[in-house]
């Protein structure tokens, strides 16, 4: 007796790096930020052991997983990934549960909307600062200018699915 298949792979053109110019952006950016970080962090643990230390490699790794962040969180919003819970929408009807997804999407824009505001306010305060790290003197500013702009376009794409035609729930997007 066999069991069916439900989770299995989909197509290669329906890979998540496969979303356009965005996904491959998104994907080229979290992959630099991943190989700064897995360098800098090997090269201080060799460096330790060796006697040569890499002094700021701590200042790298942070600026590198703002990098994977904001990679991240594009990413997984161009492919339906943020989290949800289907036990009550699966049990509406779908002219319902189109309308529970359109609101989550507009939840979403909203909550990534605040977050943004509050990054945009901070960096307009902290712009002419001059903020750098401590060590590498490495400018703040440009980190906080790439996390802003992937909120937004995060902030976009749940407008997008807001007022799409088909939720990306309805789609079969969904976890």
């Amino acid at each position: 007796m066999s069991l069916p298949v439900t989770d299995a792979a989909p197509p290669a053109s329906e890979e998540p790096a496969a979303r356009g110019t965005a996904g491959k952006a998104a994907f080229y950016v979290g992959s630099a930020g991943l190989l700064l970080a897995t360098a800098a962090d090997s090269i201080a643990v060799l460096g330790r052991h060796t006697g040569f230390a890499l002094l700021g490699s701590i200042e790298i790794v942070q600026v590198a997983i703002v990098f994977i962040a904001a990679a991240s969180l594009v990413t997984v919003t161009l492919n339906h990934g943020h989290a949800a819970v289907h036990i009550v929408t699966d049990r509406l009807a779908p002219g319902r549960r189109a309308l529970l997804a359109r609101v989550a999407a507009l939840l979403g824009a909203a909550a990534v909307g605040l977050l943004l505001i509050g990054s945009v306010i901070l960096l307009g305060d902290v712009w002419n600062g001059h903020e750098r790290s401590e060590l590498l003197h490495i400018p703040l500013r440009w980190l906080r200018l790439l996390m802003i702009v992937a909120l937004g376009f995060v902030a976009l794409l749940f407008l997008k699915a807001a007022v799409a035609r088909r939720p990306a729930t309805e789609a079969g997007h969904d976890a």
